[in-house]
């Protein structure tokens, strides 16, 4: 089981920076050169997504979840109740597998 995986939706990157008043000692063409600078760090970064990047993500988009809802219904209650008890050495080993397995698709 993978957490945390990136959506394929976009998320808008944008500036609600407001320009600092110009200081006394800056010309006008210092302060122009500034705000014309800010002015396109906020416009934003066009990304665009290969092919090969798409077709990853449609691959993985037919697949169906299963989920276990008694499985989920019952360690929501054990939360709940506050009897859920985490076992460190099954996380401690699923994180050591999914680092191994991203180590080994990057020397592949």
């Amino acid at each position: 089981m993978k957490i945390g995986q990136p959506s394929d939706n976009p998320i808008p990157v944008s500036s609600n920076a407001t320009p600092a008043p110009p200081k006394g000692g800056q010309s006008p063409a210092a302060t122009a050169t500034a705000t014309a600078a800010q002015n396109a760090q906020s416009a934003g970064v066009a990304v665009t997504v290969s092919t090969l990047a798409r077709s990853l993500g449609a691959d993985k988009a037919g697949e169906a979840s299963v989920i276990d809802a008694k499985k989920v219904a019952s360690v929501r209650s054990a939360i709940e109740q506050g009897t859920f008890v985490v076992n460190a050495e099954a996380i401690a080993d699923k994180l050591l597998a999914n680092a191994q397995e991203m180590l080994n698709r990057t020397t592949s």
